[in-house]
């Protein structure tokens, strides 16, 4: 049988949550670069737009966004080796974390990529264009590098990354650091002895930008060995966790949060629970403008649309601007859904230790239409009462 085929690139944040999960399951595939023909070929008349990562199956299913793929992969695993855990309590974490890694550490992946040119850019400009221009000519790589980063340097200010923020977004992923660096001192993963949806979401932006990169590579080995070697382990086809001395490969018993977990979840709580509350309330107010959308329609009307609008949120005592992102209800929408997946005395331990770490509201703030996906497109699902923040 012929392998999976992964789009992908070394740089690219999401690539890196999908590969994971392939390495972590010894998943025969290979990786095509964006660059290659078939990608334009094959896969973009399909997904409507070029984006990645994109999976195709041996049977020549197309998949893309980072959660199809590992839905769809994650169906042919063992139950004790899924990306999801069975308990409601320990799913609905998962989730929490989930977003965080994707969307709540955009800010520090993207600052740390683009704003030490020095350092950065020569390795930057050789990785990109060799994954974007496969075998053209020096003059027009260059020209490609300069495009793709023009492009993201402009996604760097919408993610809320200016040069008066710049110090607080590194104090406060330093702090990260520590808490991460912290928890891994007791399980070789974030709930225990294997990788979840939670390490997953983690690994994009911690992998392609920030151990990868130049410049916050050698931040991660100084500052947190144990981030780093996890980076390692995520990019494993085994549980490489010797350091761990009982080896075990179960998740935390008894829906246990240690307490290195719970700083990390209140950090998140004081970090990302704003920005999330205030991407909700937006996207609900571009719903209450648009009351013509339907049910099953393209979010913001076609594919490659990701953003639609700005919102100002208060982010360390000082008001940040930001784009909108209606993906992030998708994201969003998973963690309730695991929430209302319990039993009523599993949903009441859920929700004390969201409210420690002042995390509460993310159970139950909502826009008018969440966004689902449907043939490998954002859409707009049913409609629904919304529930604002507070």
């Amino acid at each position: 049988m012929d392998p999976y085929v992964l789009y992908a690139m070394p740089a690219s944040l999401y690539s890196g949550k999908a590969r994971a999960y392939l390495r972590n399951h010894r998943i025969e595939y290979v990786e095509r670069a964006p660059g290659d023909p078939r990608y334009s070929a094959e896969i973009e008349p399909v997904t409507g737009r070029w984006i990645i990562p994109v999976l195709q199956a041996p049977d020549g299913t197309i998949v893309q966004d980072t959660v199809d793929i590992i839905d769809f992969l994650d169906a042919t695993v063992a139950p004790d080796r899924s990306a999801y855990p069975a308990t409601a309590t320990l799913r609905t974490v998962a989730h929490l974390l989930e977003l965080f890694g994707g969307e709540g550490l955009l800010r520090p992946a993207m600052h740390y990529r683009w704003d030490f040119d020095d350092v950065n850019v020569p390795f930057l400009a050789k990785d990109f264009s060799a994954a974007l221009a496969v075998g053209a000519d020096d003059a027009t790589r260059e020209a490609v590098f300069a495009f793709a980063s023009e492009r993201m340097r402009g996604a760097t200010a919408a993610f809320g990354v200016t040069p008066e923020r710049v110090p607080e977004i590194e104090h406060s992923y330093e702090e990260f650091l520590d808490l991460f660096d912290a928890h891994l001192a007791g399980s070789p993963y974030l709930l225990g002895g294997r990788p979840t949806i939670a390490d997953y979401g983690f690994m994009g932006p911690l992998h392609a930008h920030l151990a990868r990169d130049p410049y916050p590579s050698v931040l991660m080995k100084q500052r947190a060995q144990r981030v780093w070697r996890w980076v390692e382990r995520m990019n494993a086809p085994v549980i490489d966790a010797s350091e761990y001395v009982d080896g075990n490969e179960d998740l935390f018993a008894d829906d246990g949060i240690p307490d290195s977990l719970r700083a990390l979840l209140a950090y998140i709580g004081e970090e990302y629970l704003d920005e999330a509350a205030a991407q909700v309330a937006a996207v609900d107010a571009w719903l209450a403008d648009h009351p013509e959308v339907a049910d099953g329609e393209v979010v913001l009307g076609k594919p490659k649309r990701r953003i639609s609008g700005t919102t100002t949120f208060a982010w360390r005592g000082r008001p940040m601007t930001v784009g909108v992102v209606p993906y992030r209800m998708f994201l969003i929408k998973r963690i309730q859904d695991a929430h209302r997946s319990a039993a009523a005395d599993e949903q009441a331990a859920i929700r004390q230790i969201f409210a420690g770490g002042g995390l509460e509201p993310l159970l139950d703030i909502r826009p008018r239409r969440w966004v689902v996906r449907a043939d490998n497109r954002e859409v707009w699902g049913p409609l629904q009462g919304p529930v604002p923040a507070g």
